[in-house]
């Protein structure tokens, strides 16, 4: 198993793209992946290798669909070699009350944000087990931990995927195989474009003024957290310092979930 090659979805803008710049940094092999055209992605992956040293690669997947998810997997078995590091990333977002939440909507948050993780680590972790070595970072959200109204889907893909993610770190603890979630609160990107806007249009108020006013209805941390921060934990948790810790859901949302 080659520690260093990382597959990570979802990659090509906020907290992938983020990750994969602090692990390009460090000499990590990046397999990227996103909705993003190949030209788009192979000149994205190609600017990560001129500028670290690393190799890169892109495929453009749905990952809701399980035939472009093997793809992509084949893709970065061919591409970088076995992976040793797997970072299940790619999410979307939408609110709504549940009695009007759109049924093909609901239907696509699951499959992404869980469904997609449940089959990649399906595929990916056999081969971590046999290779005695393997990092699997499921990027939940403070929603897999607390709710909030308005994102059933949402809060359900998020704690399912916390739940996942226990039963696969007790199943491959003793195979030196760690599983974790990191569960971010307001964090910089465009995923929470849309919030903010609405937010804005209700409150009468700039983009940026509701930056703050939504983010303290939630947290006492009065700032967004940078992507970066995300990626530097990811970083620890691929290290060896991070042996002993597996199942954990980590926090990084500014005291949200402490009140």
């Amino acid at each position: 198993m080659n520690k260093d090659n990382v597959l990570i979805t979802g990659s090509t803008s906020g907290i992938g793209l983020a990750t994969a710049r602090v692990l390009a940094a460090q000499g990590f092999n990046l397999m990227l992946n996103g909705l993003e055209s190949h030209a788009e992605g192979a000149a994205l992956a190609e600017g990560l290798q001129r500028e670290f040293g690393v190799r890169t690669s892109y495929c453009q997947a749905d990952l809701s669909l399980v035939e472009q998810l093997e793809t992509l997997i084949q893709k970065a078995e061919t591409d970088l070699g076995p992976i040793g590091v797997l970072i299940n990333n790619a999410g979307i977002q939408y609110t709504s009350s549940l009695a009007d939440f759109p049924q093909k909507k609901w239907d696509a948050i699951i499959a992404l944000n869980l469904s997609a993780a449940f089959h990649s680590m399906q595929r990916l972790m056999p081969a971590m087990k046999q290779a005695g070595w393997g990092r699997v970072i499921n990027m939940a959200s403070v929603h897999g931990l607390v709710a909030s109204p308005n994102k059933a889907a949402y809060c359900a893909a998020k704690h399912g995927l916390v739940g996942l993610s226990k039963v696969a770190a007790l199943e491959y603890a003793e195979h030196g195989v760690t599983v974790n979630c990191i569960c971010p609160g307001w964090t910089d990107t465009p995923i929470l474009n849309h919030q903010f806007n609405q937010y804005a249009k209700n409150h009468g108020v700039s983009f940026e003024q509701a930056k703050v006013g939504l983010i303290q209805t939630k947290a006492p941390y009065p700032e967004l957290i940078p992507p970066e921060a995300i990626g530097r934990m990811i970083q620890f948790l691929i290290s060896d310092s991070a042996d002993a810790i597996t199942g954990a859901s980590i926090p990084i949302d500014g005291g949200w979930t402490a009140q």
